[in-house]
């Protein structure tokens, strides 16, 4: 059975990464016990939705922008470059 650090800790790298059956699988049963990481998991959905968001409206704002190089340079770090 996961600790709530440990399920916690699934929760956000499931943000980057897909999980693998064995951690979907102790996740979801640690889920089903645990409201405390429920909360936590919608709280992390809220978020990710949020900053899609904000990404959208950033993105088709005309006032908004990067030069071409430190755009380079985010998207390089974000690819682990």
């Amino acid at each position: 059975m996961l600790s709530c650090k440990q399920a916690s800790q699934l929760l956000s790298q499931s943000l980057d990464r897909p999980l693998n059956w064995r951690e979907r699988f102790s996740l979801k049963l640690h889920l089903m016990l645990c409201d405390v990481c429920i909360r936590f998991a919608k709280q992390l959905k809220v978020m990710q939705n949020a900053i899609k968001q904000m990404i959208i409206v950033a993105e088709s704002d005309e006032q908004v922008s990067l030069p071409q190089s430190v755009h380079e340079k985010i998207t390089n770090a974000l690819n682990g470059q």
